[in-house]
């Protein structure tokens, strides 16, 4: 048990590593430089995960685990921090771009009628 809690731990440490490039030696210390960066109910269930797996090793608190609350919380964590895969990450790039340059058009396009009718041609 105290081995399962400490490898899913480590996993999310990881996936704030690699998603959130955050720094540190373990999940807690990420926790404290990069947690603003999570929405908070994530927040709340890396934190439950970290003092989970500070429990894990003390041999009188496992008693104390849910398991199953703790494979929630590694779920919703996995969910949140899983990296996006490279189609979806053009994608988004794409969606963002498009919706940069709408905002351009429209803009220009009120510009535009804004000095037509300043002129009297409207």
């Amino acid at each position: 048990m105290s081995r399962n809690v400490r490898q899913m731990a480590d996993r999310v440490a990881e996936l704030m590593e690699l998603r959130l490039r955050v720094k540190g030696e373990g999940l807690a210390d990420k926790l404290r430089h990069g947690g603003r960066l999570l929405p908070r109910k994530v927040l709340g269930a890396a934190q439950y995960l970290a003092q989970a797996a500070e429990q894990a090793q003390m041999p009188k608190l496992q008693g104390q685990i849910d398991a199953e609350q703790i494979a929630l919380a590694y779920d919703l964590c996995v969910r949140h921090l899983k990296p996006l895969g490279a189609g979806a990450r053009r994608g988004a790039i794409l969606w963002g771009l498009a919706g940069s340059l709408a905002a351009i058009l429209v803009l220009c396009a009120g510009l535009f009628a804004a000095a037509l009718f300043w002129r009297g041609y409207l």
